[in-house]
């Protein structure tokens, strides 16, 4: 707020009645803000209007001077749940004569950057009518109210009003109206209201494109689904595919229809007293379950459980759950068991959304569809977080929380577009004091998936009436979001500049931003893959940043990368070079029982490919070292989806154990270099030793976390910094950042992990726009 409201107004003077201009900028449209300042003003005894325009909320009020103050004041204090304030701009006009207060249709001006709500879970009002035999809405699937539902799905165009969203095709009845034109209705121009008798509606369909004519559709799939069916089910912003997750056959079948091996399924149950029947959940994770966002919350699984656990998540100790967000949701899950509620699609490819799509792209993985008519305009994700520290941290931001901006102590006087990264894709616009972050693309690796990025590009540059100048993209020249930077570029023309972000600096500054430092601090950045400045790939990496620039202090040796990408997905491939980077390539004795699993042609293949240096880059990669060694323990030789050998390596860490490996740190110019070798051959000696698999990986994992802090302390006593930032994939290791972090905070060190945007790829976005801003200066 430019001006404190709560503060002596200088422009009120001594005459008693006045008139005031008022601007309210944030997310104020959709969130019941009119209707708000409707009552706030006639309680208040004051005159005049409200209306929504391209920049927010437009307020003229007329009347005392004490009421005029009292109702500044409580605009910022009593604001509606939903809405988000981020200025209040005023300025005292001569009295207009004002007969009564009233709210008017919205204006449309070219050109304003307006915030949008994400969409938001149903609340217990709509909750309550939903089950109300009595109530007009009973067992409506799309009941709302100005409280929650629909937004960001739904909306074109802003101003946001009904004829700007999908909801434009469907005629409110009479009664519906009333309560849409009443401002002291909860209805109020909530824009997807609907009712039974004029809006929305569900309908079952089989796999070939047949209606199937039932006097309730939710409860006739209740039925199949606990037949041991699989539904694709329409939501909020895409289909779920979904099945019991009771029934470990059907899960299975599942998994096979969707080329999904062993990647977890998400769950849904009706309420938490259902889901602490499958696991463990402390006070912090219930509310994030129960939050208005309704993120899937990974949560540590009970031992015992009536859910096919395996199958949901093979080699996990963990589940992902979330409760229902859509009255559809509520109504289906009180009929059935939990349930696998999956994202609606082919492995790899975005989420479909539209009913035309689901029956082209579904078919075959669903046996029937529950659909509806209402449009979704862009697809989005369901979120994904956890609990670190008693604070959220974000595996996948995405539904409920998207494109809600994040706080930011910058101003960006140019408009900024970051495009993001290959992987976890998303993009960023930054423009005056706010960091818009998009929902979640995904992978870009398939022509889907690219057209799903450039459309919701495209939304975004119209939603928020944005002509970037500054285009910000990833330093890897392969990257299609480089690849598309560099061709959009072209299309904007003269005075726009194209500024290629390095990956791990990326990671760092967007953890800085979104936690308000602007110091030079220590950036862990550990994650799978990063193109680096000197034409290596990255992931290992220990830098000295800050916003405009960063140096490699330090880093993990580099090994060779045989095969390039298909050591990603052959983790044995990362053994065998760190086996010959830390016994040499004919010392093959103490490893034997690693090279009998292995085929010798394979072997032959890729050794020749290490010695030739053919296709087989340099890396300092984290994330590779993890594959190497849950390669090398007989974990995982090849994985299924991204980060899985990690994964499972981190899942098989006893806790218990406290003991860890030696490793070796020298100079090579001005940076320290970290050599694991000793860690390979102390992991050698212990499976020679017959030492358990969990004491292995724990060991494993303690020794990275004493990397961490033995190079952050040689740091500190060269460069005198003592803050600490710890970014990228790797850091969603829970077992490794649950002692590097302790670690370090007993070592003096303020230490700082995300809150506000995944750690993995899906945030570094964030951080190429702040760096693009302070570089292009």
């Amino acid at each position: 707020m430019n001006k404190n409201v709560l503060a002596e107004y200088p422009l009120l003077k001594e005459k008693k009645i006045t008139r005031y201009s008022v601007a309210v900028s944030g997310i104020v449209q959709g969130v019941g803000f009119r209707p708000f300042i409707y009552s706030l003003a006639k309680n208040n005894s004051l005159r005049g209007f409200v209306l929504n325009n391209s920049g927010g909320v437009k307020i003229e009020v007329e009347g005392e001077r004490k009421n005029i103050k009292k109702f500044l004041g409580q605009i910022k204090t009593s604001s509606p749940p939903l809405a988000v304030i981020e200025k209040i701009d005023y300025q005292e006009l001569f009295p207009a004569g004002y007969r009564s207060f009233h709210i008017r249709k919205s204006k449309k001006e070219k050109k304003k950057f307006l915030p949008i709500s994400p969409d938001i879970s149903i609340c217990p009002d709509c909750l309550k009518e939903l089950f109300d035999p009595n109530n007009r809405r009973y067992r409506y699937p799309f009941i709302n109210c100005t409280n929650c539902g629909p937004r960001f799905t739904i909306i074109e165009d802003i101003p946001y009003d009904r004829s700007r969203t999908t909801m434009k095709v469907f005629p409110m009845c009479r009664q519906c109206e009333s309560e849409y034109q009443d401002p002291l209705n909860r209805r109020f121009h909530a824009q997807p209201n609907a009712c039974s008798a004029c809006g929305p509606q569900v309908s079952l369909w089989d796999w070939q494109q047949k209606k199937i004519m039932v006097a309730d559709p939710i409860k006739e799939v209740a039925r199949h689904l606990q037949k041991g069916h699989i539904v694709a089910i329409k939501g909020l912003g895409g289909f779920h595919l979904a099945c019991d997750a009771t029934s470990s056959k059907t899960v299975a079948t599942l998994r096979n229809r969707k080329y999904r091996e062993d990647k977890p399924f998400a769950l849904m149950a009706l309420n938490v007293k259902m889901i602490k029947e499958f696991c463990e959940m402390d006070e912090d994770e219930e509310n994030l379950l129960l939050s208005q966002r309704r993120p899937i919350v990974i949560l540590k699984k009970k031992n015992r459980s009536l859910l096919a656990a395996d199958e949901i998540a093979p080699h996990n100790n963990c589940l992902g759950f979330m409760l229902p967000y859509t009255p559809l949701h509520y109504l289906l899950l009180k009929e059935t068991p939990p349930l696998v509620m999956t994202s609606g699609n082919i492995s790899e490819e975005p989420i479909v959304y539209s009913n035309e799509q689901a029956f082209a792209r579904l078919k075959g993985l669903a046996d029937y569809f529950l659909i509806h008519n209402r449009d979704i305009r862009m697809r989005t994700d369901d979120s994904v977080t956890r609990v670190f520290q008693r604070k959220e941290f974000f595996i996948r931001r995405s539904r409920g929380y998207a494109p809600q901006p994040i706080k930011v102590n910058t101003f960006f006087d140019e408009p900024i577009l970051a495009l993001g990264g290959q992987l976890k894709n998303t993009f960023c616009l930054a423009q005056k004091n706010q960091a818009i972050i998009s929902h979640h693309i995904g992978d870009l690796e398939n022509l889907s998936a690219l057209t799903s990025f450039e459309e919701g590009i495209e939304h975004f540059l119209k939603l928020f009436h944005t002509y970037p100048r500054i285009l910000a993209c990833d330093l890897h020249p392969e990257y299609i979001s480089t690849k598309f930077a560099q061709e959009y570029i072209r299309k904007l023309g003269e005075g726009t500049q194209l500024i290629p972000v390095q990956h791990h600096h990326a990671h760092i500054a967007s953890l800085m931003i979104e936690q308000g430092i602007e110091d030079t601090l220590i950036g862990v950045s550990f994650d799978g893959a990063g193109l680096g400045s000197d034409g290596n790939i990255w992931g290992g990496e220990f830098l000295i940043a800050n916003f405009s620039s960063f140096s490699r202090a330090a880093h993990l040796k580099e090994i060779p990368l045989p095969g390039g990408e298909q050591a990603i997905k052959e983790p044995w491939r990362m053994a065998l070079s760190y086996l010959r980077a830390s016994y040499g390539k004919d010392s093959y004795p103490p490893i034997h029982k690693w090279l009998k699993r292995i085929d010798p042609h394979k072997l032959s293949l890729v050794n020749t490919l290490i010695e030739k240096k053919m296709n087989s880059p340099l890396t300092s990669s984290m994330g590779r070292l993890f594959d190497a060694v849950a390669s090398i323990i007989g974990l995982r030789d090849e994985v299924n989806y991204e980060g899985q050998a990690a994964i499972e390596l981190e899942m098989l860490a006893s806790k218990q154990e406290k003991g860890n490996y030696p490793f070796k740190v020298f100079p090579r110019g001005e940076e320290l270099i970290i050599d694991p070798c000793p860690i390979i051959r102390a992991v050698i000696d212990d499976l020679n030793k017959d030492k358990t698999r969990d004491i292995i990986a724990a060991r494993f994992h303690n020794s990275v976390s004493s990397i961490i802090l033995k190079i952050c302390q040689l740091l500190r006593e060269k460069r005198g910094l003592n803050k600490v930032a710890l970014s990228g994939g790797v850091f969603q290791n829970m077992y490794l950042l649950e002692r590097a972090f302790p670690l370090l905070k007993a070592a003096g060190f303020k230490t700082y992990t995300h809150q506000y945007v995944p750690a993995n790829d899906g945030g570094i976005s964030l951080g190429q726009a702040i760096i693009a801003h302070y570089r292009k200066k």
